[in-house]
């Protein structure tokens, strides 16, 4: 399905991923979302931990006001093959005044790991974006991390976001130096670049939390 969503918060959206399902959060979820951030790894590397029911309602309040405002489309990742499990988060946020980029970001559950779950979404979600947003002027799409979240680099490499710039760090948020990767629209150059490139860049993603 193409477009922004059905309703203020995206509800009854979804956009298939080769076994995947992308939808909009639903209070259903929080169970496992609360069982997802009830993992070290994870809370490593995103901001605002989710750790009791009312934070998750916070959350699930957050993701529908972005929905609803058209600045973060944030998705349920669940797997079809096994009964429509939860397995990760992948999200478009476009907070900024300018039209032509916007960052993704992501996570996936412990439990799903080495399914390649991300890049499979991460690649419905780009290709969604592009043809969602054209008409406003999307050409760019970003993903951030830190230096060391070396399995986001793994997945930006599989989905063609090439490695663009080195971020400074920027404590105490962040306190580690992070990565920019680029990803350009199939019709896009940029100062003579490829579409998916950055001239002078080497191949190289973004979890949901720099």
């Amino acid at each position: 399905m193409n477009g922004r969503g059905g309703g203020a918060a995206g509800a009854e959206f979804a956009l298939a991923a080769d076994g995947l399902l992308l939808r909009p959060w639903g209070e259903t979820d929080v169970p496992a979302l609360l069982k997802a951030y009830d993992d070290p790894v994870m809370r490593q590397w995103v901001r605002r931990p989710v750790s009791s029911p009312e934070e998750a309602a916070r959350w699930l309040e957050s993701q529908r006001a972005g929905w609803a405002s058209g600045t973060r489309f944030s998705f349920a990742v669940t797997d079809a093959a096994r009964g429509g499990e939860l397995v990760g988060n992948l999200a478009l946020k476009r907070p900024g005044p300018d039209p032509e980029r916007a960052e993704v970001g992501y996570w996936t559950a412990a439990w799903a790991r080495g399914r390649g779950v991300a890049p499979r979404a991460l690649e419905a979600l780009t290709a969604w974006a592009f043809a969602a947003f054209a008409e406003e002027g999307l050409v760019r799409l970003e993903l951030l991390h830190q230096v060391d979240n070396v399995a986001s680099c793994r997945v930006a490499e599989k989905s063609g976001y090439a490695f663009a710039q080195l971020l400074d760090a920027l404590p105490p948020e962040f306190p580690l130096d992070g990565h920019l990767h680029v990803r350009g629209a199939p019709s896009e150059t940029y100062g003579g670049g490829a579409a998916q490139g950055v001239p002078g860049a080497s191949p190289a993603g973004s979890s949901d939390n720099r």
